[in-house]
């Protein structure tokens, strides 16, 4: 083996090593969010008229608290979809830290109204957790969120 194959694979080894399956901001570590287990299955067709405007880009849509721990907020920006939990994953969980959204800010309730965008869950002006990102897998018209 000569020296430029071996240095080749100690690369590749340590690129496969070095990268994580969720690189969100320590969201497994999270003590404010704890793991709930839910499933959207075939709730959300956009050929309905309650979902129809998630066929257009910049739309979302809140899903309620029987979907995650506070609710879920579903976003589509022309290109994919991504959906959040909309507890304040920097706020244990109280009366104050579910998350209202306006346009594509999600805003908690708590004295500190903390901020986050919910195009990829970065709070605002930093901070320690991100915003805990769900699975969502679209099939035609049906769009499913689980964790």
């Amino acid at each position: 083996m000569n020296l430029k194959h071996t240095i080749s694979i100690l690369l590749i080894t340590f690129l496969l090593t070095s990268c994580s399956k969720n690189d969100d901001n320590n969201q497994n570590n999270n003590p404010n969010i704890p793991n709930v287990s839910f499933d959207t299955q075939t709730l959300i067709n956009t050929n309905l008229p309650q979902y129809n405007q998630m066929q257009f880009p910049g739309n979302y849509i809140l899903l309620n608290s029987n979907y995650g721990i506070k609710g879920v907020v579903l976003y589509y920006s022309g290109s994919d979809y991504s959906a959040f939990e909309l507890s304040d994953p920097n706020h244990p969980i109280s009366s104050c830290s579910k998350l209202t959204v306006n346009g594509i800010i999600a805003t908690c309730g708590c004295a500190d109204e903390n901020a986050y965008e919910i195009l990829n869950g970065t709070k605002q002006d930093g901070g320690q957790y991100t915003m805990t990102r769900y699975n969502v897998e679209v099939n035609g018209s049906i769009i499913r969120v689980y964790n």
